[in-house]
């Protein structure tokens, strides 16, 4: 987790260089300044990789999206001197592809609860701050982690932790729950810390980071549906792409990764139905690889940016019309 910054001091964007290396030649392909060009930021932010690409580029359109408007106002002020080349959508990733009216040049996802959303202690990301248990990205969804904790049975609490969560002491933490919410519901972070600690195993709790890490990573996912969300995105996607465009994905851990990994390794594949000795004339894969596997930070940017001590980063570009 990076350290908590103020909202005037721009948040460091992970591994900005290599995404602007990955999607500049997608994006430049009709004009060196972008003219024509369009690249979605699928997950705004705070508007930092925005920035750059904006800047590099003077004619580039980009089209910013994000669930949260107190991103869309901090980023609708960073980006304001780019005028109209930059058009804001408050959505969840999956829900911007169908609205397009044509094909774009580049997508860019950074995956993940935000920097910026960490540091708002009110929000209840972190559990390093005592706060009311929320998570939700969009302010204005129905759900939030209280709700989780405070009415799903064992049953689903259980696998809210196992699944989303990877939490190999789900069930006895989902038991310690129901137990304790019966004297009094839980209604801040703290409250939820507490328990982990009295629930978890003490040499668990030595090894592995802190021991609330995978609690809170569960039920952050569940509150926004994350995995759901991006399994519905990265197809629209790379669907979305024009010959030639490509897409940038970053994710923080291994659930969203192995989503990501099987979306680009389903576009890769060849069409040549199995068995044929040799690949058919237009039917290779309507994707290629721009990054062998996921890519990592380098031990640099994770000293500049914490942050980017988990990622890890895929690309693709679809092939061109031959």
């Amino acid at each position: 987790m990076p350290p908590p910054a103020d909202d005037s001091v721009p948040h460091v964007p992970v591994l900005l260089d290599r995404c602007v290396e990955l999607l500049t030649p997608a994006l430049t392909r009709r004009s060196p300044d972008g003219a024509g060009a369009v690249l979605v930021d699928a997950t705004l932010g705070a508007g930092g990789h925005a920035e750059r690409f904006l800047t590099d580029l003077p004619a580039l359109h980009l089209v910013g999206l994000d669930r949260d408007p107190t991103a869309l106002a901090i980023a609708g002020e960073r980006l304001a001197p780019f005028g109209d080349r930059v058009t804001f959508v408050r959505t969840r990733y999956d829900g911007y592809w169908d609205q397009r009216t044509s094909q774009i040049d580049g997508a860019l996802f950074d995956l993940g609860v935000s920097s910026m959303q960490l540091d708002r202690a009110e929000r209840g990301f972190s559990y390093s701050k005592d706060a009311p248990l929320d998570m939700r990205m969009d302010p204005d969804a129905p759900l939030t982690a209280a709700g989780i904790l405070n009415t799903y049975d064992k049953r689903a609490l259980t696998a809210v932790l196992r699944d989303f969560g990877e939490e190999r002491f789900a069930s006895r933490i989902a038991g310690e729950i129901v137990r304790r919410r019966q004297q009094k519901p839980f209604e801040t972070t703290g409250e939820l810390v507490e328990l982990l600690y009295a629930a978890i195993p003490a040499p668990a709790r030595r090894t592995g980071g802190h021991p609330a890490k995978r609690t809170f990573q569960a039920l952050r996912t569940a509150v926004n549906a994350e995995l759901e969300s991006l399994r519905t995105a990265i197809p629209a996607a790379l669907d979305a792409l024009a010959a030639g465009g490509r897409i940038v994905v970053m994710s923080y851990q291994s659930l969203e990764d192995k989503i990501v990994k099987a979306a680009f390794t389903a576009a890769t594949a060849s069409r040549t139905p199995e068995g044929l000795p040799v690949e058919l004339p237009g039917h290779e894969s309507e994707f290629v690889p721009l990054t062998r596997g996921a890519e990592k930070a380098t031990a640099e940017e994770q000293d500049l940016n914490p942050r980017s001590a988990s990622v890890r980063l895929r690309a693709l570009q679809r092939r061109e019309v031959s």
